[in-house]
């Protein structure tokens, strides 16, 4: 996904400076031409040759050692970069860079690069709660400058707050949306479900289904990364909760939908990717149900048909699509569901398919639409398949 791709690594002083390391090598093994400029202070924390041995390029750390004729560092690699990334940023840099300051390699290349500059704080949590800090902070956001918010937990300095320098998958993460999705969602509130709900038989047994969470789950990072503010109501899912999204967690259909139907208003589209159980037991036990010689009869009733209700509801300008896992007449049944939910786009899948449906990474489905023949994807990884199912809302707004 990177390759081609020349990202330059500012590495500041801070005792997080040797996680830029790792960073630069998940970079370089992603394909990515990773250059790295270390600033004075940086060189008191990791030595430069860790980042040549994981780069392969020399690292660049004197604003006026020109080693290559003709070649002037900061202008050279402020042209040829494609992203710029400070990891760690340090209040230090955050306020050179507000104020326009060059008196060092990295500060003079963030004045003269026009490609994308990503900041990546990690200080104490006091200085970054500072008000000149903050202040800094916000400044250059409002002129463009993208940034990855620290995390929360124990600093090196044994204070507990904010401070810590983001997860490199994070990081990672905020990469590749900079490189390479453009921001075509901006200002759209978009609502996703995913994963299975559970529906209580007793308090140690529930019904439920095969759905991991995978496609919702990549459908809330593809329209995060492309601009959409997104709700992510899950159901029961062992993924790891994407950042940057609001995440409502649930666990019984009437869970879902009363946590989808209280947020309904507010979104422009919606996007029904869980696996919602159609029924539930009528009657939920107190107590564990003991074993006995006897038949055990489960009497179930429906379960809300949140879908149904929503196509009920939906207000001119509203965008809204489904799923339907199928396991035999799938066009058949996709096109009565389109047609009865009132959706304006349906995604469909034969789940008795290889590679395809629960579980996996990978999906087929055949995009279903209401006044259209319906079209037939190949075999995706889901993360893309989220992003041709975006390709599509965007087409029908």
């Amino acid at each position: 996904m990177l390759a081609g791709k020349v990202i330059t690594i500012g590495v500041t002083g801070g005792i997080a400076a040797y996680k830029a390391a790792d960073l630069v090598s998940l970079l370089s093994k992603n394909g990515a031409e990773v250059h790295v400029v270390m600033t004075g202070s940086a060189r008191e924390f990791i030595q430069p040759l860790t980042f040549e041995t994981l780069s392969g390029r020399p690292v660049v750390t004197d604003l006026f050692n020109f080693s290559e004729p003709g070649r002037i560092p900061h202008i050279d690699l402020a042209a040829r970069s494609q992203l710029l990334v400070v990891v760690p940023a340090t209040a230090n840099i955050i306020a050179k860079a507000a104020c326009a300051i060059a008196d060092d390699l990295l500060s003079t290349i963030l004045l003269a690069a026009t490609c994308p500059v990503l900041f990546c704080p990690a200080m104490n949590t006091n200085m970054y709660t500072n008000r000149g800090v903050q202040r800094n902070i916000n400044l250059l956001k409002e002129l463009g400058y993208l940034f990855v918010e620290p995390g929360f937990g124990r600093l090196a300095c044994g204070a507990l707050g904010q401070g810590r320098l983001a997860d490199l998958d994070i990081i990672y993460e905020e990469i590749i949306k900079s490189l390479w999705y453009e921001k075509d969602l901006t200002g759209t509130k978009v609502m996703v479900t995913a994963g299975a709900t559970r529906e209580a038989i007793d308090p140690v047994r529930f019904i439920t289904n095969r759905s991991s969470g995978k496609m919702g789950y990549a459908l809330a990072r593809a329209a995060r990364d492309r601009g959409a503010e997104v709700i992510l109501v899950s159901g029961i899912s062992e993924l790891k909760t994407p950042h940057g999204v609001k995440v409502l967690f649930v666990e019984s259909a009437r869970d879902m939908h009363a946590a989808v139907l209280s947020h309904f208003p507010e979104v422009d589209v919606v996007i029904k990717a869980a696996a919602v159980a159609d029924y539930r037991p009528k009657i939920t036990a107190e107590h564990k149900i003991k074993k006995s010689a006897g038949v055990l009869s489960l009497e179930l009733e429906r379960n809300p048909d949140i879908l149904l209700e929503l196509g009920q509801l939906k207000k001119k300008g509203q965008i809204l699509v489904g799923f339907a896992a199928e396991s035999r007449d799938l066009l058949r049944n996709a096109k009565e569901k389109i047609q009865k939910k009132n959706l304006d786009l349906l995604v469909a899948n034969d789940i008795t398919q290889p590679e395809a449906g629960f579980g996996v990474d990978t999906n087929i489905v055949k995009f279903v639409y209401p006044d259209k023949e319906a079209v037939e994807l190949p075999k995706l990884d889901k993360l893309e398949l989220a992003h041709r199912i975006l390709d599509e809302i965007i087409k029908i707004r």
